[in-house]
């Protein structure tokens, strides 16, 4: 598994752990809530591509959620799972502040992310909030290539 991949699934657990516990941001970036086990071989690049995902995510987090809310059919934020708003909310961050890594290589890792953390059909929903996302976004109206 890429440390790109390994960084996008610890923050969308810590964002998990955020919303589960509403733990301070210190407590949350220091990792310590991790299994011991789990922060074996955590190198210093994972960390920082994750803390950089965390924070800015916190940090926008009116904006994501807004972004989210919006593509929310007949439902709102607040009856979301948390593994999927934790994951939509990792994955809009990336969408919409990371203009370094291709929109598709995103969408892909948040479904392949829903598919082992979340319920059987949280990534076809997940999809459809990121694609809906990134086309209002992109201003191209169509899925990222």
């Amino acid at each position: 598994m890429a440390s790109r991949r390994k960084a996008r699934i610890l923050a969308f657990q810590a964002l998990y752990a955020w919303d589960a516990s509403a733990m301070g941001l210190a407590d949350l970036l220091s990792f310590s809530w991790l299994a011991q086990d789990s922060s074996v071989g955590m190198d210093e690049e994972l960390k920082m591509f994750s803390t950089l995902i965390v924070q800015g995510a916190m940090e926008n987090m009116a904006a994501i959620d807004k972004a989210i809310t919006a593509h929310l059919d007949h439902w709102s934020i607040d009856r979301l799972k948390r593994v999927d708003l934790a994951i939509l909310r990792m994955a809009v961050y990336c969408l919409l502040y990371q203009n370094d890594m291709p929109a598709r290589i995103t969408i892909d890792e948040a479904i392949e992310i829903a598919k082992e953390f979340g319920a059987e059909d949280s990534y076809r929903f997940i999809n459809g909030v990121l694609d809906a996302v990134w086309k209002e976004h992109s201003g191209t109206g169509s899925s990222p290539a």
